[in-house]
């Protein structure tokens, strides 16, 4: 059975989350295209996991056989995070940014689901799971704007899920989130609706493609 892994991160409400929007049209893009399918969802705004503690980390660097009771405890709530996913044969994740970088409960995800010679070995069971991330942000933060290099959501999402994890990352970005609540900035309001809609239009798009073919 075909299973998507759906995480939201954003502290704004449904109605009026951009990221969680267009995490939506993904999911029921994907579910549309796979009805008997499954979908895990954690929403990490409402139900926060819990940072890794000294037992929790140490145990994730040692044989589980050799964990003593407050490991082993400690361990359990990492244990059924990393297990989802690596049920999943497609994620996407929310991440909006916040204070130009990812939402400190998505780090706590990541801090937990990371384990060496496990999720981030070679051979790890994740390698080439389709990734879909989606973030939005207030302004523009391409390049030549005043806010060129102040984005640290994707190079650090890069380097993990990419380059840590070894998933096939891609990125839709929502921009001039802004425009839709300060006044002065009324006039990007076209721009903002125009990447709103190429967001969800690539949503679709990706959640169409997202097919994982697992090694027999």
């Amino acid at each position: 059975m075909t299973t998507l892994l759906h995480l939201d991160s954003s502290v704004s409400a449904r109605d009026t989350s951009v990221s969680r929007a267009v995490t939506e049209t993904f999911r029921r893009t994907w579910t549309a295209h796979h009805p008997d399918g499954t979908v895990i969802y954690r929403d990490l705004a409402a139900e926060p996991v819990a940072h890794v503690t000294a037992d929790a980390y140490a145990a994730g660097l040692a044989d589980p056989r050799t964990h003593t009771a407050e490991q082993a405890a400690a361990f359990a709530p990492r244990r059924r995070l990393i297990e989802e996913l690596e049920q999943a044969d497609a994620i996407v994740i929310g991440a909006p940014m916040h204070t130009y970088t990812i939402p400190s409960t998505l780090k706590a995800w990541l801090d937990n689901v990371i384990v060496p010679g496990r999720t981030s070995a070679r051979d790890s069971a994740l390698a080439g799971t389709p990734t879909t991330v989606v973030t939005s942000r207030d302004l523009s933060y391409a390049p030549g704007t005043a806010e060129e290099g102040h984005d640290f959501v994707q190079n650090y999402l890069t380097a993990v899920l990419a380059h840590t994890l070894r998933l096939d990352v891609g990125f839709i970005v929502a921009e001039f989130t802004l425009a839709r609540r300060d006044p002065a900035l009324a006039a990007l309001l076209p721009l903002f609706e125009w990447s709103q809609n190429r967001a969800h239009q690539e949503a679709a798009a990706r959640a169409r493609a997202a097919v994982r073919s697992r090694a027999a």
